[in-house]
């Protein structure tokens, strides 16, 4: 059964999708949204894992949000409010020394002095210089990538507005670019700092959610990607008052007040292609959708391999896509309990931060060396934070939710299968391990959850668990990223486009890939 044609079908409900949806709507489109999930908001969605305990269900804050979608949507006339809290992030010290990442970053030098006053008089330079190499990215992440076998005049004079960091910084600042970004993390900070905590917190920056160890080339390319838009906060952090998926709930009545139909509870069973022109779509109920531009959030396996088929897919393209790594190791561990976790040294007003455990960069690379013989991390990094203290209404009056990102989970395992057994396995050494932290940690946990790779898989869509719809390295970067002949948010097929974060610039839920994507279909 075929119904109305649309301007505009969208695939995928996440952060990029929602955005593609709101801009292209003030465009007068007539847009069809299609979810397979019963909500919005994707990897910015909440969930109730225990009975009164909520979490976030990937991300507990947003790093960044691009500038433009906050202008052009006028997010906070919409709503979107951000939540006040102590500090950035706390890395934890076994003997309470802990460095404590403020906005100031004097204050930060002030608590980077305990472990190393040489570190400490470095520390404000240093943001400095991230800072100013932020700025050289920060334009780059706002343009189509070119087709460098085709590169004109029109393509550079599109990328005007990067030669304003380097009237500003000069020569030197763009030599700094060019030397800084191939780097691994070791290679940054040997030029920085020497305190092993202080190394470890920034190392871990720089391997978030991507399958390399902090010794692995162009890991600083990732550090960066954390800190564009940060005006030089390291360890930048944005908790939405809420809860995460407030931001997709402002996205969707940005949406509805514009007459985009959404359509939750329906999944895409194919993008419908012949000849190489898309046409619309076909959910699994059998209806069919007729649509002048279809565009996907989704990663590029689902988006061709599932949904376009791969009889459909010209032999070159199908190399590319084989080609992409996504390799997902993190997952996500919720703990319900039963009051405020007490953690030594840190004052309870300053406990509704992010705290991160890694003592070094050491550590961190020997967490890695788990993942490559496809073994699961006994000494995984681990990120945490309470959201019921910034979001009371996440648990039960008194009681409190403990929300962790571990790495190195591999999705892919060798010699062993998923099972419940592995998975109580994972949550006792979690456990333990910030038991280290927490005295008798155990001892508040009413109940516990935890989401592998293989569960992101299963509940979002994500191929291989990765966040990032696709490895965040400098091999899958601009104009390489997702592939070469699908950088420009265009495919290989008529009418269809991507928004998703496997484009350009990269992973996270700050919705800068469906601004440029949008700007590529109005053209």
């Amino acid at each position: 059964m075929v119904t109305k044609e649309y301007d505009i079908i969208i695939v995928g409900g996440g952060i990029n999708s929602l955005t593609a949806a709101a801009l292209l709507a003030k465009k007068n489109k007539s847009i069809l949204l299609l979810e397979s999930r019963d909500e919005l908001g994707g990897m910015a969605t909440l969930e109730e894992f225990s009975p009164g305990f909520k979490c976030n269900m990937v991300y507990d804050y947003i790093r960044w949000i691009d500038p433009r979608i906050i202008k052009k949507l006028n997010l906070y006339k919409y709503g979107l409010e951000f939540q006040k809290v102590s500090s950035l992030r706390i890395a934890l010290d076994k003997n309470k020394k802990h460095i404590i990442f403020q906005n100031d970053p004097s204050k930060t030098a002030e608590s980077i002095t305990s472990h190393s006053s040489k570190d400490g008089n470095k520390w404000i330079e240093f943001t400095q210089y991230i800072n100013k190499i932020c700025k050289f990215l920060e334009p780059l992440y706002t343009i189509t990538p070119p087709i460098i076998s085709k590169m004109g005049i029109k393509d550079v004079l599109s990328m005007s507005n990067m030669l304003n960091p380097i009237w500003k910084h000069g020569r030197r600042g763009l030599i700094d670019v060019i030397r800084t970004i191939p780097m691994m993390m070791p290679e940054l900070l040997d030029e920085w700092f020497e305190s092993k905590l202080l190394r470890g917190s920034l190392a871990a920056s720089g391997i978030t959610n991507i399958t390399q160890g902090p010794f692995s080339a162009a890991t600083v390319l990732n550090f960066i990607h954390h800190h564009v838009h940060a005006n030089g906060k390291i360890h930048n952090a944005h908790f939405i008052k809420g809860g995460t998926h407030q931001f997709a709930k402002v996205l969707s009545n940005i949406l509805k007040e514009n007459g985009v139909i959404i359509q939750t509870n329906t999944t895409v069973k194919s993008i419908n292609c012949k000849d190489g022109i898309c046409s619309g779509v076909t959910t699994s109920s059998d209806q069919t959708y007729n649509g002048k531009i279809i565009i996907s959030g989704l990663d590029p396996t689902n988006t061709f391999f599932k949904l376009v088929g791969k009889k459909n897919i010209p032999p070159t393209f199908k190399t590319q896509l084989n080609n992409i790594k996504y390799r997902g190791s993190t997952a996500r561990v919720h703990f319900a309990l039963k009051k405020c976790p007490n953690i030594p040294g840190i004052s309870i007003d300053q406990h509704d931060t992010i705290f991160s455990i890694n003592p070094s960069e050491e550590y961190l690379e020997h967490s890695y060396d788990d993942i490559k013989y496809g073994r699961i991390s006994k000494n995984p990094y681990i990120e945490f934070s309470i959201p019921s203290l910034i979001h009371p209404n996440y648990a039960p009056n008194g009681k409190h939710v403990l929300s962790s990102t571990i790495q190195y989970i591999p999705y892919h395992l060798k010699n062993q299968n998923w099972n419940d057994k592995l998975k109580d396995e994972i949550i006792n050494n979690v456990t333990n391990i910030i038991e280290k932290y927490i005295p008798n940690f155990s001892d508040l946990i009413i109940n516990s959850k935890i989401t592998t790779p293989i569960d992101l898989e299963k509940s979002l869509g994500l191929t291989e668990g990765n966040l990032n719809q696709g490895e965040m390295t400098l091999d899958q970067f601009f104009f390489m990223r997702p592939t070469i002949s699908t950088s420009q948010y265009k495919t290989p097929f008529t009418n269809l486009y991507l928004c998703g974060c496997c484009t350009h610039p990269g992973g996270g839920l700050h919705g800068s890939n469906a601004v440029n994507a949008v700007h590529e279909i109005i053209k």
